[in-house]
């Protein structure tokens, strides 16, 4: 696909540290992700056997690795060779054969084959600002079939902009401080300096512009992450 001259350089926005081989190979222990409950939620939404699951930054492949005995076609996207290596090794080791892997993002993915049932996406929207995370909500749109499902995960601030001083130190003082353990203090402050974590009363009107019905919503009590299930209309 010819890409317009304006359109943004999404391996600018991937954040560098999605590159850097040392830091991909410790993500997943410094994630610490449990997929149990999204795929609760799925199977109560509908998937099963017949299933096609788009993950759009999908990573080292953790939920696509997870969801793919629950479906029969899960496709699986990132901007970032690196993780795709460790993915493309996951999806070997395991033998799984209804895994597709792509090397592209939320802006340059182009699905084929039939619309999809399902579109997954955990902290990936935050790479973009407001204007991009608009584009890309629509062309998730266009690739679900009518009453298909958005799980979308991310940082998004649901506070008030005065309130976010003592929101950001609250977070950043609840951090843990070893990061095998988990997202430090710094990386987080970085995260803040540098991404585009949205409001979720700017997200949330984006999603329903590009033809999306929120049906949940759970806000983490920080004030700085939130899940929604979105159904296309």
């Amino acid at each position: 696909m010819n890409r317009p001259a304006w359109m943004i350089d999404e391996l600018a926005h991937a954040g560098e540290e999605h590159l850097d081989p040392e830091y991909v190979a410790a993500y997943d222990a410094k994630s610490q992700t449990d997929h149990s409950q999204d795929l609760n939620i799925l199977h109560d939404l509908g998937l099963g056997s017949e299933s096609t699951v788009v993950d759009l930054g999908a990573g080292t492949g953790t939920f696509a690795l997870a969801v793919a005995s629950h479906c029969k076609r899960v496709v699986a996207v990132d901007v970032s060779p690196t993780m795709l290596e460790i993915m493309r090794a996951n999806v070997e080791k395991q033998g799984l054969t209804n895994v597709e892997i792509v090397h592209a993002g939320l802006l340059s993915y182009e699905h084929e084959g039939g619309q999809a049932d399902f579109v997954y996406t955990r902290n990936t929207l935050h790479h973009l600002p407001d204007f991009w995370k608009g584009v890309a909500l629509q062309r998730i749109a266009r690739m679900l079939r009518q009453g298909g499902v958005l799980r979308l995960h991310d940082l998004v601030y649901s506070f008030e902009p005065s309130e976010a001083e003592e929101r950001f130190e609250s977070w950043l003082t609840n951090a843990p401080t070893d990061p095998a353990k988990g997202f430090t203090r710094e990386d987080l402050e970085l995260h803040i300096r540098t991404e585009s974590s949205t409001y979720s009363w700017l997200l949330e009107p984006l999603l329903e512009r590009t033809g999306f019905i929120i049906r949940q919503v759970d806000y983490r009590p920080s004030g700085t992450f939130a899940a929604y299930v979105c159904v296309k209309r």
